[in-house]
Order: structure tokens, then sequence, then C-alpha cells
């Protein structure tokens, strides 16, 4: 590949707030052909079933299906592509879980109360969903971590049962992916993908049950059926392309630095990198190392474009700036290479993940650190979070009035009834008011 271009940003010039904002622009996904077609997707699955599901999933994958049986595979299945992986492959996985498990029970709520002077009891009962499904990108790619970082919490949380959907176009499957669900312990398996398989996940058919909520990645058909079926169910999100912002003093190995950008930017042609620093010859020094390795990428091409459309190298007035800036983009992935980055931490609002110190490469978050890589993008760090246990936990509030709470209450709630105008709710409380003697 011939030399690229990415941009160079000055954030102490005037018009960089607008130069910001064009390069954090990106549409949602949203198409009016996808979303149509979606749509009659999601009815014929809702109304047919699985005879809907077979013959969606022959036609866009390439398969064979003749009955539900099919596409469904078992606890053993799973367990003899664990028993096909490499040892090595099958250690990783395993130490991975391990790692995710660990952090995610730290996350777990549990129900309390607390009693008032006149004995009335308030508190809140937590308790995991039912059914919940993964959507997992299945065929010859392979993303046994996403396995593990949606089904791994859900079963902290103590979901009941974890259903997951991956495709198998040309009934193709990957060992890895099968292994990752057998070690997380997901319940059922299901070779489907698509809109279809998100309509079966939420309407439920003849085989598949219908869940409380579906979490994962998928492409656009997938993400606009998510969309479609919030409120028949819950999602965790609608993900917008990967992303990285670097906070660097100038100090780190410039081709690590380099590095660290190029893994978001080989994700696909929508992906962001930025690189913040004070230091302009540093700058200068990473979009070096950029030109030197990027050609040793096999996904060159990929990276290349996403570095020349959406890259950039920001020089900053010093390091707290730095982290204003990074403030305002809320990246889904925020590296703060620099010496003593705790001391920044206290400041930083808006950020999916944070990777301390230099040598915390965000790929370690991607697959084996602890922590969840499902983290919210394009700008909603400001008010979302990674997923986690919390996530398939529900939270009930609890009232045990004691007879002299009730008349408390009672004559409070009576009051603002009336004043609403709702008779019936007055008159309900005032029924446990006791009278006067």
């Amino acid at each position: 590949m011939n030399e690229f271009s990415i941009r160079r940003l000055d954030a102490g010039n005037p018009g960089f707030s607008a130069e910001l904002d064009r390069l954090l622009d990106w549409e949602s996904v949203a198409d009016q052909q996808v979303e149509t077609a979606v749509a009659d997707i999601l009815k014929q699955v809702k109304v047919r079933g699985d005879a809907a599901v077979i013959e969606y999933t022959n036609r866009f994958d390439r398969r064979s299906l003749q009955s539900a049986a099919d596409y469904c595979l078992d606890k053993a299945q799973l367990h003899a592509a664990l028993e096909r992986i490499t040892a090595d492959s099958r250690a990783s996985l395993e130490l991975a879980a391990k790692r995710v498990r660990d952090y995610h029970e730290h996350q777990l709520q549990s129900s309390w109360q607390y009693q008032e002077a006149d004995g009335t009891v308030l508190g809140q009962q937590i308790t995991p969903m039912e059914r919940v499904g993964i959507y997992v990108p299945g065929g010859k790619a392979s993303y046994p971590s996403s396995v593990l970082m949606n089904a791994i919490p859900a079963k902290v949380a103590g979901v009941d049962e974890i259903q997951m959907v991956v495709p198998a176009p040309d009934d193709q499957l990957n060992d890895l992916v099968l292994a990752a669900a057998a070690i997380a312990g997901v319940d059922r398996v299901f070779t489907i993908g698509g809109a279809q398989a998100v309509a079966a996940l939420a309407y439920g058919t003849e085989t598949v049950a219908q869940v409380d909520k579906i979490v994962g990645p998928g492409n656009i058909f997938v993400a606009s059926a998510k969309r479609a079926v919030f409120g028949q169910v819950a999602i965790d999100m609608i993900a917008g392309p990967s992303e990285i912002l670097v906070i660097c003093d100038g100090k780190t190995d410039p081709d690590w630095i380099a590095m660290d950008l190029l893994s978001q930017a080989e994700h696909d042609e929508q992906a962001q990198s930025i690189l913040l620093c004070p230091d302009a010859s540093f700058l200068d020094a990473v979009e070096a190392s950029l030109q030197k390795l990027l050609p040793t990428l096999s996904r060159e091409a990929i990276a290349g474009r996403s570095l020349a459309d959406r890259g950039a190298l920001i020089l900053v007035r010093d390091l707290e700036h730095a982290v204003e800036v990074a403030n305002r983009v809320a990246p889904e992935h925020l590296e703060v290479s620099v010496d003593q980055p705790e001391q920044y931490l206290p400041s930083i609002r808006n950020a999916g993940a944070i990777f301390l110190g230099r040598y915390t490469a965000e790929a370690l978050g991607d697959y084996c650190a602890g922590p969840n890589h499902v983290l919210p993008t394009s700008g909603t760090a400001r008010f979302s979070s990674p997923l986690g246990v919390y996530d398939f936990q529900k939270r009930s509030s609890v009232i045990y009035c004691s007879p002299q709470g009730a008349d408390t209450l009672g004559r409070v709630a009576s009051v603002l009834a009336r004043g609403e105008g709702l008779e019936a709710h007055a008159r309900s409380a005032e029924y446990r008011v006791a009278e006067e003697g």
C-alpha cells in the first residue's frame, strides 16, 4: 500500500471544535431498505415461527435445513468442540473465562432492606432475568471472546437459561466459538443468524424460547432487528464502530502507540483511532511508525482506510487539556500512556474502558484482562456503561407498612392524591388511616 495520510489537528486552533465534530461524525446504523427488509423478516418469524427461520436461514446462509432440529446443538456437541481444539487454545479460553468471571463477581448486587422507627420496612430485591439470548457472529469468523464477555456476566448474575445464536453460512461453524460456549456455560445453541435469529429470540418459536434480553454484536441487519424488537425485549445497545483514543506524554515507544491505534483501525473502515499528545515531534514519530507498521498487517487495506478517513493525531496544550478533549470525545477505549496515569483518573468522566500506563494495551481488555469488552461507542459513554452483571439483574422495590406507617403515609398520600384529582388513590390510602379517637 502506498503511504496514507492521517489528519493532523491542533486543539489550540480556533476552529478545532468544528474540526473535531466533523472527525467524530458518524451516521448511526439506519438504512430504509434494510429496515423494510428486517420488518418483513420479523413479521414472518413472529407469525410462522420455525418455518420462517428455516426459510430465511436457507436463503441467506446457503444451507439446506429440513427441520428446526437441524439448527440445534446440544451440550454434548459443544463439549466435543472443546475436546477438538488445541490444548493451548483451551488453556487460553479457560484462563480468560476465569478472569472475566472473577472480575464480574465483584459486580453482583445484593437485595437490601431497612426498618423505620414505626416498623415500616423498605428495601430493594435483586433478581436475575430468567432467560437471555446472545448473538455471536459466525461462519469462518471466530469471536470466542464475544461468547465469554456476553455469557459469563449473565451466568454470574444467576440467569436461569442462556440461549446463543450463531450463524453457520455454508454450514461453517468455528470450534473455538462452540468451545467458548461450553466453557461459559451456555445452555442452548442455535446455528441461525441475521434478523431471523433476533426475531426468534424476541418472539419465540416452537423451538427457540422467548428471551428477556438480547445482547451481542452483529451486522446492519442484526442491529436494525435489535432496534426494532426493543420494547418487546431488552437489548444491550446499538453499537457503532470500534474506537480508541490514546493520551500520551511522548515518552512511550512510538511503535507501541502506533500498533495500539492500528489494533482498532483493523476492525473495519469506520473504526476510529485518535492520539492526543502535547509533543509535536512525538506525533511525527508515531506517524512514521504507522507508515512503517501498516504494510506488515494482513488487514492493511482496512486499517489504512480507517486511519485515512477517521483517524487523527492531535496536538494538545498539555495532558490536562488532553483529558478535556477526551471527555468531549467520550471514547469506547481510552489509553492513558503517561507517567503516574492514576493522577488523571479522577478527571476522566466519559470513557467506556480506561487503560492506565504504558504497558496496558487495549487489546488485553478485548480478550483476557477481565473487564467486559462490550462498551459504549459513538460518544454514548457520556451516559452508558460497559456490559456487566447489572445488565442481567432487575431491581424491585419492597414496601411493607406497619399499621402506624400506613397511618402516617396514608395521610400524606391522601393530600397529594386529592391534589391530583385522583379520588380512588386517596380513598385507598385513607382506608388504612386510623380513625381519630
